[in-house]
């Protein structure tokens, strides 16, 4: 009996031992799955933060683009608009004066008798001398 009580105790150690070794093997993986998830963590958590602040922006800009002081701001500098009784004017650059256009001088042709008699005669095309 004093070889079988020696025995048990030394097994019940090993058991235990690798026991212990399997538990700190699955506390290793966890931890290391703890930092995976974490690291993923922050970095969802920072483009979340990144589109919330899109989003804030993109309201913001929606909300000016639908006011009437963009529009005002649109007519005035873009189309040369402006409200009823304003007198718009529009500055020209420097060193651009107006060239006036040069009207035409139309003389008129003169056609002798005879040409008009040889052109209906000979089916010619009147021309002027």
């Amino acid at each position: 009996m004093n070889k079988l009580g020696k025995g048990w105790k030394p097994a019940l150690i090993l058991v235990g031992f690798v026991v212990l070794v399997f538990l700190v093997m699955d506390f290793n993986s966890r931890m290391a799955e703890l930092r995976r998830l974490t690291a993923e963590k922050e970095e969802v958590s920072a483009k979340v933060t990144s589109l919330v602040a899109t989003q804030r922006s993109l309201e913001t800009q929606v909300a000016y683009a639908t006011s009437t002081a963009a529009v005002f701001y649109w007519a005035y500098n873009y189309e040369r608009l402006g409200r009823e009784g304003d007198i718009l004017v529009v500055p020209k650059p420097e060193g651009s004066l107006p060239q006036p256009t040069p009207t035409p001088i139309i003389t008129p042709v003169v056609i002798q008798n005879w040409q008009v008699w040889l052109s209906l005669l000979v089916d010619q095309q009147l021309t002027a001398p």
